[in-house]
């Protein structure tokens, strides 16, 4: 792992919350953007060499929807940039952690993710990230 790339902040209300992060922050969002296949939309500061990521549920099916009806507003995960995605799935699924999802998938900012079970990791859902390459 190359360092902690976003943390996940679950959210009811997307503007609302740009907002309160602006003036926390000192400094506007760089990006929205929707993630059709999560039900979210998104929304990223850039804070150092680190991002902070804004979702917010646009199906009340979705699992950010359910994560706020259980848990309320708040963090919801963090995710750590790796090099090689899919070697560091197998890793990990070889020394006992629980994989959501058997192949990486096209996430937000530009990004191959996968996330691990909370159950596996203390309680925290942990999401890989892989840069995608735009091919020469």
């Amino acid at each position: 792992m190359l360092k902690i790339e976003h943390i996940g902040i679950a959210v009811k209300n997307l503007e609302n919350s740009n907002d309160l992060f602006k003036t926390l922050f000192g400094k506007s969002h760089y990006k929205i953007e929707e993630v059709a296949s999560e039900n979210v939309n998104t929304s990223f500061f850039q804070i150092g060499d680190s991002k902070i990521e804004l979702l917010e549920a646009t199906d009340p099916a979705s699992p950010i929807a359910k994560f706020i009806e259980k848990r309320g507003e708040g963090m919801h995960h963090i995710a750590f940039e790796v090099d090689d995605i899919e070697a560091e799935m197998e890793r990990l699924e070889k020394e006992g952690f629980r994989l959501l999802n058997k192949k990486p998938k096209r996430g937000a900012d530009n990004k191959l993710v996968c996330f691990l079970h909370p159950k596996s990791a203390n309680g925290v859902l942990v999401e890989l990230c892989q840069e995608i390459k735009e091919e020469e």
